[in-house]
């Protein structure tokens, strides 16, 4: 009885919280929206908005990028403004845009942004305007036009700029944004809080009959959010990972790992089998206990104070470990630590320091591929198929690596997926902030993965993971969504190196 009151506080809690953001996020924000877009995108002649790109639509019209409205004529200071000048405005970065395949509304794709970001630059558009915040914000922030662009334009770091000199909306937008940007996700005791209430409220019975219920469903955004809560497995509280774990064999290097924050409590065994086949390889692996938050939420989102101070712990806290590398098992987290060189450069105490530390970082499966993979013995009788992770294939660009691992996997077969590094819709909070958007790209996705035959699908990313979850139980799909790291912890036999809290067995 006591478990289920519990969870029936904690649900409470949650809930109260969702609604707050459903009112920040859904309600605000959808009115302002359509506003806005009875401006951008002109009536077509059968009553249909041009550049709706959503299903029934039809063909979606292109908006001009001339309907942007100026307001301003004095430039202000844009970082990174001198990126801006790469663009060509050549368009072949068009056709790998999600938002712009879904919407077709050239304001929603690389070029016609980076036109945006020229005219705040030039100061003849306010970084106020809400047309500016509609298509900044509708970006993935995915990279994959950077892997198209042959001029080599650096994307990510512009939109990544222009975030950050767009004002919050409201006092209770800034004030949600801080609560759980830079608090939340950079506290221990809260993010064991929501692993704890979330078990409680699997198996309490009390998901259960939210869902058969359909409770939730009169609050879109709150059914969604519950709608995405992944199974969670292991103990009700989480144990904290081993601070180090030896190497088997001749150790080969010593590593420091970043255990994530959301991460740390949703996939839990995830960050035990990267430990395990770490230290299968030859590596001795410290897991500090002080570590922080990546900062790539933060930074992603245009908070960049947050993400440098989140950044000055971790090099601080790294740097005392003595390790030869700093490995990340997450794609956002990993693409982040490589950005801490350029987040700092302004900084006279941190600007060597963050060179140095990003230049040890290093995604697991592009570690062990640099090793040299001592080979799995284990059989894995699965038949899977990849999902290109964005921050992954276009921010750290790595490619081969994951499947050159999976290769080794005894047993494991793999089917390549149609368009495997389309972005899958999460994209850190987007699948939050951007529902509608995030729904019509997942589904996408989805179509792709379903027509593998797969029995198992792989992403090197926990947001992906989540994402790719829900997409799988909306369409009554019974698939696997794995990290490529469990399987090889599989192949290993990881079972018989650490035991079921992460710790060496005595």
């Amino acid at each position: 009885m006591k478990l289920k009151r519990v969870g029936v506080w904690v649900a409470v809690v949650i809930g109260a919280t969702a609604l707050v953001a459903d009112y920040v996020y859904d309600g605000l924000l959808r009115r302002s929206l359509r506003r806005l877009l009875s401006v951008v995108r002109p009536e077509t002649g059968d009553g249909d908005q041009a550049g709706d790109g959503l299903p029934g639509s039809g063909e979606p019209a292109v908006s001009n990028i001339s309907e942007v409205p100026k307001s301003g004529e004095t430039p202000i200071e844009f970082p990174n403004a001198e990126l801006i000048r790469a663009c060509v405005h050549c368009g072949l970065c068009l056709p790998f845009c999600p938002t712009y395949n879904v919407l077709g509304v050239e304001m929603d794709s690389p070029r016609g942004r980076i036109y945006q970001m020229k005219l705040v630059a030039e100061g003849k558009l306010s970084p106020d305007n809400p047309h500016f915040h509609k298509h900044i914000y509708q970006c993935l922030d995915c990279r994959a036009c950077e892997t198209a662009c042959p001029s080599g334009v650096q994307y990510g770091r512009l939109v990544e700029a222009a975030r950050s000199i767009i004002p919050p909306r409201s006092n209770v937008e800034e004030a949600a944004r801080r609560a759980i940007l830079a608090g939340a996700l950079n506290s221990d005791p809260i993010l064991a809080m929501i692993g704890l209430g979330s078990r409680l409220y699997q198996r309490s019975g009390l998901q259960s009959l939210v869902r058969s219920t359909g409770l939730l469903r009169p609050i879109p955004r709150l059914n969604r959010m519950e709608s995405m809560l992944p199974e969670l497995e292991g103990s009700l509280v989480v144990a904290p990972l081993p601070p180090i774990v030896r190497a088997e064999g001749r150790r080969r290097a010593r590593v420091a790992f970043l255990s994530g924050c959301i991460a740390a409590q949703f996939f839990p065994q995830t960050n035990r089998s990267t430990i395990a086949v770490l230290a299968a390889n030859g590596c001795d692996v410290l897991t500090p206990p002080d570590q922080g938050c990546c900062g790539a939420l933060q930074n992603h989102s245009g908070d960049r104070e947050t993400a440098k101070n989140f950044a000055r712990h971790n090099i601080d806290v790294f740097e005392r470990t003595g390790a030869d590398y700093y490995v990340s098992n997450s794609a956002g987290c990993g693409s982040m630590l490589k950005e801490y060189g350029e987040l700092l450069a302004d900084d006279p105490l941190y600007a060597a320091p963050a060179a140095a530390f990003a230049d040890k970082a290093r995604d697991i499966t592009e570690l062990l591929v640099e090793l040299g993979l001592r080979p799995p013995t284990h059989q894995v009788a699965v038949r899977a198929t990849y999902q290109d992770a964005c921050h992954l294939r276009h921010g750290q660009k790595i490619k081969d690596q994951p499947r050159e691992l999976l290769a080794a996997i005894p047993g494991l077969e793999i089917v390549e997926m149609t368009r495997s590094e389309w972005c899958c819709g999460s994209a850190g909070i987007y699948n939050v902030t951007q529902p509608v958007l995030s729904e019509s790209i997942l589904e996408m996705k989805m179509e792709n993965v379903i027509a593998t035959g797969a029995d198992t699908i792989l992403a090197a990313n926990p947001g992906c993971l989540i994402q790719l979850q829900h997409g799988l139980r909306e369409r009554g799909v019974h698939m696997r969504a794995a990290h490529p790291v469990d399987l090889l912890a599989e192949a290993y036999g990881a079972d018989e190196r650490l035991d079921s809290n992460g710790g060496e067995r005595k």
